[in-house]
């Protein structure tokens, strides 16, 4: 898709730099990519500590109960 916006130069450049991405388009992409990400991960922990999985992790590692 093709869009015309403004963003400042000092943020692309900075992205640019610390990124070593060559381009504007794939900076923009990369940062888009990343903030979909972070959302995503944010919302799956909000399900933390409230889903029972009924794995039991002892059995799985192949370890013996000490009790």
């Amino acid at each position: 898709m093709r869009t015309t916006i403004d963003l400042p130069d000092n943020l692309v450049n900075e992205a640019m730099k610390v990124t070593q991405i060559k381009t504007k388009t794939k900076v923009i992409i990369t940062a888009l990519e990343q903030l979909i990400q972070r959302e995503q991960l944010s919302e799956l922990k909000e399900f933390k500590g409230k889903i029972d999985l009924g794995i039991d992790l002892e059995i799985i590692r192949g370890r013996k109960c000490r009790f």
